[in-house]
């Protein structure tokens, strides 16, 4: 099966908080069947988390570090493309949830028709959009 990963899930995978991945994520993740991929705008969001000084305690001593580290775990960064700029276009934000970001991340996973891995509840009120989630329940 083939997954996107959100931002705070990826956040959690590279720091190693196994933690904070419930049975159903974490048994997602260790299937060796599955593949991953990443959204150059989740990579985008850590760069910038790097930049605030929230992934510099950690082991990647600089950005590239990350790229690294996302390779080594095989997953697959995808870039946006037209038809992704378009389902975003075509989104429609719920009440409350204006992160541009996250819309362009949802869009992405509804127009490839890959299901989500998410710990964001404002991400359940896409499923009527076409939204796949799978809801990483902390």
């Amino acid at each position: 099966m083939r997954y996107y990963l959100d931002t705070n899930v990826l956040f959690f995978i590279l720091l190693n908080e196994k933690n904070e991945l419930d049975n159903e994520v974490a048994g997602i993740l260790r299937n060796y069947s599955n593949l991953f991929f990443v959204s150059t705008t989740v990579i985008r969001e850590l760069i910038l988390l790097y930049k605030k000084g929230e992934l510099k305690k950690s082991k990647y001593k600089t950005y590239k570090d990350l790229f690294i580290a996302i390779e080594d775990l095989n997953y697959e960064i995808v870039q946006v493309t037209k038809k992704h700029l378009f389902a975003y276009a075509e989104l429609e934000p719920v009440e409350n949830h204006k992160d541009p970001n996250d819309h362009m991340i949802i869009a992405q996973s509804i127009s490839d028709k890959i299901p989500i891995i998410s710990s964001d509840r404002k991400f359940r009120q896409y499923e009527n959009q076409g939204l796949q989630l799978v809801f990483n329940k902390r």
